[in-house]
Order: C-alpha cells, then sequence, then structure tokens
C-alpha cells in the first residue's frame, strides 16, 4: 500500500495551530441540507456505463464490468458503449440519446461515464434534468465530465463522484499496482455511502488551517470553459479542488487568473490542488515560473487553506470525490486530511 495515500484520519490533537476558516455565517447542517444526495447502492442495484464524450470500445470496458459485478451490482451497457464518430462515442444525437435514457429510468441507480476526452459540453444543453432532479442518482466520472458535475451541482444541488472511470479499470487485477486497487476501491466505498477520508503527506508550500464546506471542483480547463454560463461553478464558502494535464504553465496561469478576476477564488472555504501533468515549455519560451508560483500569487492576500499534491487527477493516485457534499479540510505540518463529514 502507498502510504503516501490512506484512508484514515489522523487525530485532531496532532494539529499544530491551525487557522480555522469558517465556511460563511450559514452552518454546516444549514448547508448540507441544500445538497441533495442521491440514494447510496445496494445489492443487486445497476450501474450504467455510457459515453457522453470520448469512443470507447466493448472490450476495454469489459474489466470495469467484471470488477463492478464482483462489487455486487448489476450492469448495463448503452449504445454509445462501441460507437464512434471521429473522436466521439457516436453521434452528439446517439450520445444525448444514450445518456438521457439513463437519467431518466428509474431501474439505473448511478451512471458510470466510460471515459473523459471531449464532448460532454456538446450534449449539456439539450438534456432534460428533471426526472433527474426529482429522483436523483450518482454520475461518476472526472476529466471532461466535470462538466456535467458542475452544471447539476450549480442547477441542481445534486452530488455526484468525482473518480476513476472504466477506462482506468486494470485488466488484471491480479497485476494491478496498489494505488490502482485503492483508487478503483474508493469508487465502490463512495457508492456503498462510506464516508471518504483522504490523507496526503505534508508540502512546504501548503497554507495551514482548518475548513469546512461543500466540496466542488475538478478538471481547471473545463470550469474555465464554463465561466460566463448557466453551468458556471460557484464557489463561495466552498472548497474548490482542481486538476489538470497536458497544458503549458502560461496557460494554467491564464486559467487561474480566470478564477481571480472572477471573483472564484475571493471566497472559498479551501483550496485543493490535485495532480497538475505540465506540458514543457517551448524552447526559447520558457514562462518563468512553477505552478506553486502561479497559484500563490492568485491567492495572495487569502487566508485560507491550500492543500498542495493532493491524490486527484490525471494520474494513479485518482481517488474518489463526492462533489456537493460537506467535507473538512485539514492542512497542518503532519500532512493533509479531507474527511466527509
Amino acid at each position: 500500500m502507498n502510504r503516501k495515500y490512506f484512508l484514515s484520519l489522523i487525530p485532531a490533537s496532532l494539529l499544530i495551530n491551525p487557522l480555522r476558516v469558517s465556511p460563511s455565517e450559514t452552518s454546516t447542517a444549514e448547508l448540507a441540507k441544500k445538497v441533495k444526495i442521491p440514494p447510496y447502492l445496494l445489492p443487486g442495484d445497476t450501474i450504467g456505463i455510457t459515453c457522453p464524450a470520448g469512443y470507447i470500445t466493448q472490450a476495454e470496458i469489459e474489466p470495469s464490468i467484471i470488477q463492478m459485478k464482483s462489487w455486487g451490482f448489476n450492469v448495463t451497457t448503452g449504445k454509445t458503449v462501441g460507437a464512434k464518430d471521429y473522436t466521439f462515442g457516436g453521434t452528439d444525437a446517439e450520445r444525448l440519446a444514450d445518456l438521457q435514457q439513463m437519467l431518466d429510468d428509474p431501474t439505473i441507480k448511478a451512471i458510470m461515464c466510460a471515459r473523459g476526452g471531449y464532448g460532454a459540453i456538446r450534449i449539456l444543453d439539450q438534456l432534460d434534468f428533471s426526472k433527474f432532479k426529482s429522483s436523483p442518482k450518482w454520475l461518476i466520472g472526472f476529466s471532461d465530465i466535470t462538466i456535467l458535475h458542475c452544471h447539476i451541482n450549480t442547477k441542481y444541488h445534486v452530488a455526484s463522484i468525482h473518480s476513476k472511470m472504466c477506462n482506468s479499470f486494470p485488466s488484471d487485477w491480479a497485476l494491478a499496482e496498489p494505488i490502482q486497487i485503492e483508487t478503483i476501491n474508493s469508487i465502490q466505498q463512495a457508492l456503498k455511502g462510506q464516508k471518504m477520508k483522504y490523507s496526503t503527506s505534508y508540502n512546504a508550500n501548503n497554507r495551514m488551517g482548518v475548513a469546512e464546506g461543500e466540496l466542488i471542483g475538478g478538471n481547471l480547463r473545463c470550469i474555465e470553459n464554463l465561466a460566463g454560463s448557466k453551468s458556471e461553478i460557484q464557489t463561495d464558502g466552498k472548497i474548490l479542488f482542481v486538476e489538470d494535464t497536458g497544458e503549458y504553465l502560461y496557460s494554467i496561469d491564464r486559467m487561474f487568473y480566470n478564477l481571480k478576476r472572477s471573483g472564484k477564488l475571493d471566497k472559498l472555504s479551501g483550496l485543493i490542488i490535485g495532480g497538475f501533468k505540465v506540458k514543457p515549455d517551448d524552447v526559447g519560451s520558457e514562462f518563468g515560473k512553477t505552478l506553486i508560483d502561479i497559484v500563490l500569487e492568485k491567492i495572495n492576500g487569502f487566508n485560507y487553506p491550500v492543500c498542495f499534491d493532493f491524490p486527484v487527477g490525471h494520474q494513479r493516485a485518482n481517488f474518489a470525490l463526492k462533489c456537493g457534499v460537506i467535507h473538512k479540510l485539514e492542512v497542518w505540518e503532519k500532512g493533509t486530511v479531507l474527511a466527509e463529514i
């Protein structure tokens, strides 16, 4: 087991003079009442697999089907699995119809997005969430699926699960690395209603403190793309986590400036920086700042706790996080703990 990340809560007695930050004048209990938590899954419940974004084959999702069935769930596969329209998992119309059917089907208790890529934004405004709003279910995924997490959080205040998807399940469980097993199992734990607790090691750039609030976030590029729309992420009093991959440092700087200039960093309860796979600067066009430089510059003047290197993002260490659910973030010299309340 990778000891850098583990599912155990460090005692609060180990805190060293933390800065305590209140999410707002509204109590945590009142905040929790605003969020709709879909029913947790029971043995025999059905998970639907669909492709709202990129293309994937039936063979590629088989390991995930086998594993989810081993957890005691039934699995149904949407028509978009194996469908292909250039880079997409079927045409816009096909992806729209497939996701809509799963949103509306009362026998499907959770929807696992097969992979990310690009495409969710192309069908978002045509989706009808009326049945989903009255009878919510878990939506699972990350990367491009951040589009859906942000939309249902902002518009309908429904919790969802930011996690690995079908394309991340190991084909041979016996040969899988411990971190793969832990992260995949965290999806099962989240779906079954376990209160999630994650700890990670100390980073010298962290800002000490304790915060409580609704956990929201996901892929930084997707969050930026939603700015100014009806799906725009709402951050006041919340704990925001961000991650990204394949971006130049200057582009990451621009995205953080978007958060700063739009006021998304002003009233946070806490900030979590996950994995960032940075594209190397072009020779002769070096940006001159690191990711840490970029973040610290944008939050200068704010006093909420900040954690770097959290195990979420486009990497092996990508644990399931319940978006929309109230969490406590504790950052101190012994390390960081994020715990569902």
